[in-house]
């Protein structure tokens, strides 16, 4: 799957939140959030349908997500890791920590998360 771009995710938002629908409920949604006209909308779609992250149907031309907020956000921060920390993921984390007070209920969370991972 290729990178996902800031408009993109905008298209992408509300089909992960209420499941598919037509272009012209999305271009309605996006012209009173975004600010985009009918075009822009339409043109972010067709990118994400050549992106294989939308499929089309019709009648209606309604939009369905092909690629969960789950995989998206697996897929950018593994790049993320990959480019800034060399595939390190001690070192990401190293560094996202070094600069955060964490609550002891989310050191738990992280613990907790690290011991299902050793776990398996």
């Amino acid at each position: 799957m290729e990178k996902l771009f800031d408009s993109e995710l905008k298209v992408m938002e509300p089909l992960w939140e209420d499941g598919p629908q037509t272009a012209g409920a999305l271009a309605k949604r996006l012209g009173a959030s975004c600010g985009w006209n009918r075009n822009t909308t339409y043109t972010v779609i067709k990118k994400l349908i050549d992106k294989g992250a939308v499929a089309r149907s019709d009648p209606g031309f309604v939009c369905t997500p092909l690629i969960s907020r789950q995989e998206v956000q697996r897929l950018e921060t593994d790049s993320l890791i990959t480019r800034l920390f060399g595939g390190s993921k001690a070192q990401f984390l190293s560094a996202f920590l070094s600069e955060k007070d964490l609550t002891p209920a989310e050191a738990a969370q992280l613990r907790a998360l690290i011991d299902n991972l050793e776990a398996r």
